[in-house]
Formats: C-alpha cells, structure tokens, sequence
C-alpha cells in the first residue's frame, strides 16, 4: 500500500472516529464505542505504517489535519455547524498546509 493512500485512510478514520465519540454519548453506549475504538486502532495502524516512509511531521500534520478539516465539514454537515465565510476560510487554510506539505515532502 502507498504510504500516502495509508496517511490517507488513516486520516479518514480519524474522522470516523471523532463522529463515534459524539455518538458513544461518553463512551456508555457499546456499539458507538466499539465502532470508535475499531476505528482508532485502524487510524493508528495506517499512520504508523505510513510512517515507516513518510517524515513525521509531515505524516501527522496531514494526518490531524485530514481529521480537523474533515470534522469541521462533517460538523457543517451533520450538526448545521456555522459556515460563515471566516470559518470557511480557515478550513481551507488547513487544507492548503496540508497540500503544500505534501507536494513539499520527498516522498
């Protein structure tokens, strides 16, 4: 598997795991949590193995920032979070590190 396509997924499941944590209603519900800790291990498994090739700091700043960014559309989304144009702009400077990191990196 491409390290980044493993950063990529793992990023994913970050988000995935976040949404699990709203839904677990502080962890007292089973199949939220289950599904949330499933979805940690997975996240944690793809980094370290995108890590094996990819520099930290740029593996974890796109990992986190796939997470935050992905959270923040999903919250816009799911829960009619604000998208006000200085939110909006925010998001898209995550986004913009995040590509600029990767086409920065020697990978």
């Amino acid at each position: 598997m491409s390290p980044w396509l493993a950063l990529f997924a793992a990023g994913l499941l970050e988000i995935a795991w976040a949404l699990g944590l709203k839904y677990s209603d502080g962890l007292t519900r089973f199949w939220p949590t289950a599904g949330t800790l499933v979805a940690i291990a997975f996240s944690f498994g793809l980094m370290a193995l995108a890590l094996r090739t990819l520099p930290f700091g740029t593996a974890y700043a796109v990992w986190t920032g796939i997470g935050a960014a992905g959270s923040i559309i999903v919250g816009m989304l799911l829960y009619s979070e604000p998208t006000d144009p200085v939110r909006i702009l925010c998001l898209t400077l995550i986004v913009a590190g995040m590509v600029g990191l990767k086409l920065n990196s020697p990978m």
